[in-house]
């Protein structure tokens, strides 16, 4: 093999790295066999290779070891010559396949039966290496003053308020963030709990238009994703446009010059008017923490925190620590700080179904990080698989069978299959015959609640200095926390992993739309809907991302069904401009048809099954907060722009 230095690069690299053909070669043994068939396929047109691959795929990334050694050195030998010769000529990049060729490839990539739907949103996104297609792209260019004369306030500064952002600023529209914290990140900024991390893989968990090559693992820890959005929003110089420490109060829109006047406290306390042509909100629903008002917190005589609103100064090392709730948040801080404490306390409220994931903790090789960057097309069909292993292929696990046999426990034969997987794996982590699995071995249908990745919890649940309690907090006293059932617990701190004020969509904010309707009383105090989870009727201008259902409970990726809105919002903004109107709206009846759907099928998804509630759901049992519909059906509603359904005015 030569030894020549090729020069080496893709367009989302933005750059030219100087390797060997060795080089490229060693880097392939650290990359994905199957996602390297893909790529091949995509540059020769040929699937021989894939098609031999594709007995041994089970599903997406579930086949390393199954496929064998000879097929892998063959799939790699064959890729690593095509790249020398596309790097030695600096060729052009392939076309995206046909249909049927396509489709062909996201079924072996998934390992089962891709429909027809996928093949146009995967042709844009391997199409995106070359063009970003979330990009406002004008029909008639709009003359500058137009465009300076449109003015947008985005509310937040988080993942999607950068989003919002990012694209505006592409489009040559202006814009001011109004961001209620020190710095950007939302979440990922407010969150600085022990143990603090992504479970949705770093590399879907991305914007699809800034790649990040550079992962050090495959599911970051909080403060390499904070670090993340901190490098998006200078590479695409937003930070000059945030005002921080500052918080929107109001929003009230003005009928008669279809203008909104915000009210936004500043950092002296001091209120402010200012007058936009559009909103953004980009606060979305998990932003306010649930506080618990237990009778005689106040007078716990030790440190009190939330989750979301860790101490850091908080030493844990030797003390008795209560830990009350079992979610997300708690079950990454428990393992973490429990070698530590003296004691431990879990108060669970209810269980929770917990995966394991082998790439949970582990490290991208240097060999892989090279590949995402430099392999054409490699980063985009990793990312599928992703998509298909984390969010759409689990749609159907989702869905009620009327006639399952087993409904208490499981609601198809693909969620029970997923059932026994999981206590099998409880099982096998705790004991046979622990007494802790009638704890932690929840009583209701896998995915009825947040799925929650196995961050060594059921490690920690066996270690001696750990207790798990599942009678409720009766009350609190100034060294104690006693239970419901009696039990007193001695603890010198008490941690809170009780959620977020997620039916309070909006709050504190008071909205006020066209003819003075309060955003709040239209909804009543648990009932949030919009059109797309993203307009309501009579709030003209007015976008909320992350909105009414939205939400993905059962794996996903939030920021997909951000960039999904943004296409919404952008071609709102487009027909709008170029129209020359002043308002857009979406119709009340295309609104409740919508809303209508979204109800119907919640009424026949996991998350309304009978004796079950989550947070997901308002006091009435309509499902507020999560998308029904599978990525795919979101991307297809959010792309196809129809004037029809909404209402414009000069």
């Amino acid at each position: 093999m030569s030894t020549e230095v090729l020069k080496t690069g893709s367009p989302d690299a933005g750059c030219l790295d100087p390797v060997s053909p060795g080089q490229i070669r060693r880097a392939l043994e650290e990359a994905d066999p199957v996602t390297l068939a893909l790529v091949l396929t995509q540059f020769t047109c040929d699937p021989e290779l894939l098609g031999r691959a594709q007995p041994f795929i089970n599903g997406p990334m579930n086949y390393q070891a199954s496929i064998p050694d000879s097929l892998q050195s063959e799939i790699r030998d064959r890729l690593c010559d095509i790249l020398i010769q596309h790097f030695e000529t600096a060729g052009e990049l392939p076309p995206v396949p046909d249909g049927p060729l396509l489709q062909q490839m996201l079924s072996t990539a998934a390992g089962e039966p891709v429909a027809e739907d996928y093949v146009a949103m995967m042709r844009e996104d391997l199409n995106a290496e070359q063009a970003d297609p979330g990009r406002l792209r004008w029909r008639k260019q709009p003359d500058p003053k137009t465009l300076e004369g449109f003015h947008t306030l985005i509310i937040g500064a988080g993942m999607s308020g950068l989003c919002a952002a990012i694209r505006l600023r592409e489009a040559g529209l202006p814009f001011t963030i109004i961001e209620k914290n020190d710095g950007i990140g939302g979440s990922w900024y407010e969150n600085i709990y022990p143990g603090c991390g992504v479970d949705t893989p770093n590399h879907f968990y991305s914007y699809s238009f800034a790649l990040n090559h550079e992962w050090s693992h495959f599911f970051a820890r909080r403060d390499e994703l904070w670090n993340y959005f901190e490098d998006v929003a200078d590479k695409f110089d937003i930070r000059q446009q945030i005002r921080f420490g500052e918080e929107v109060v109001a929003c009230r829109f003005d009928d008669a010059r279809k203008i909104w006047a915000v009210e936004v406290r500043g950092v002296d306390g001091a209120i402010e008017t200012l007058e936009v042509n559009a909103v953004i909100s980009a606060v979305g629903l998990l932003n306010r923490p649930k506080i618990p008002e237990f009778e005689g917190l106040s007078d716990f005589e030790g440190p009190v925190m939330h989750t979301a609103q860790w101490d850091p100064e908080f030493d844990w090392t030797g003390k008795k620590v209560v830990l009350i709730g079992t979610g997300a948040s708690a079950q990454q801080a428990a393992p973490t700080i429990a070698g530590a404490t003296e004691h431990l306390t879990i108060v669970q409220r209810s269980a929770h179904w917990v995966v394991p994931n082998p790439n949970y903790d582990a490290e991208v090789q240097e060999g892989l990080k090279w590949v995402l960057k430099n392999v054409p097309f490699y980063a985009r069909w990793y990312r599928f698989q992703l998509f298909w292993a984390f969010a759409d292929g689990l749609h159907a696990a989702l869905q009620v069978d009327p006639d399952w046999e087993d409904p208490d426990h499981s609601v198809n034969m693909i969620n029970a299959r997923h059932r026994r997987f999981m206590e099998e794996y409880a099982k096998s982590k705790l004991g046979e015959h622990s007494p802790l699995l009638a704890k932690v071995i929840p009583d209701y249908p896998p995915y009825g609640k947040r799925i929650l990745i196995d961050n060594k919890w059921f490690e920690m649940l066996n270690r001696d200095n750990v207790s798990l309690e599942t009678s409720g907090v009766a009350r609190i006293h100034p060294h104690a926390v006693e239970l419901e059932d009696g039990t007193v617990i001695e603890a010198d701190a008490i941690v809170a992993a009780t959620g977020f004020r997620t039916t309070e969509v909006l709050f504190p904010m008071t909205i006020t739309g066209r003819g003075g309707v309060d955003i709040h009383e239209l909804w009543g105090k648990d009932d949030a809907q919009a059109y797309l989870g993203t307009m309501i009727p009579r709030f003209p201008n007015f976008y909320t991302l992350v909105g009414p259902n939205t939400g993905l409970a059962h794996g996903g990726n939030v920021i997909f069904v951000t960039e999904c809105q943004m296409r919404l919002v952008l071609d709102c903004y487009r027909e709008q401009i170029e129209r020359g109107d002043s308002t857009v709206e979406v119709r009340q009846d295309i609104h409740d048809a919508y809303n209508a759907e979204v109800e119907e099928l919640h009424s026949r998804m996991v998350w309304t099954h009978k004796g079950m509630t989550s947070w997901y759901r308002n006091d009435r049992g309509r499902v507020f907060a999560l998308l029904p519909y599978r990525l795919v059906d979101y991307w297809k509603m959010t792309t196809t722009f129809d004037p029809e359904a909404f209402i414009f005015e000069a």
